[in-house]
């Protein structure tokens, strides 16, 4: 499995261009793909405040992206929240959708696809980009 940051999930589905030729490559060649639920909040945050448009209501776009990709939404259980909250302050970027993304992605031992370099920096290994 590979895990999609936000970003990374409306690129796949929207505007696969803008994903490197090795993130679409990644995508390719795994046998699943999971996105977080807080990818979710974080899309719906983003339609709220107008810093991204959809092309239909965010429920619908929701709906449809994990119905036309085979894409399992991921939901944080306990071991995920800890994990996240155990992450630095110091060492790892981001904000807490962030945290959960990547612990997510590290609770299933799965690379996160991820642009964000500050990400990246902290988990070269689990991470494609």
């Amino acid at each position: 499995m590979i895990v999609l940051d936000t970003h990374a999930w409306l690129w796949w589905l929207s505007a696969p261009e803008k994903l490197s030729p090795p993130a679409r490559e990644a995508l390719r060649q795994s046998p699943a793909v999971g996105v977080s639920t807080l990818s979710v909040w974080e899309i719906g945050m983003l339609v709220q405040r107008g810093r991204i448009a959809l092309d239909r209501d965010v429920r619908d776009w929701v709906r449809s992206a994990f119905n036309s990709s085979a894409t399992a939404p991921l939901a944080p259980d306990p071991d995920v929240a800890l994990a996240a909250a155990s992450l630095s302050a110091r060492d790892f970027p981001g904000d807490p959708a962030d945290r959960f993304i990547y612990a997510t992605a590290r609770s299933l031992n799965a690379p996160l696809l991820t642009r964000d370099e500050r990400i990246r920096h902290f988990d070269p290994e689990g991470t494609i980009w």
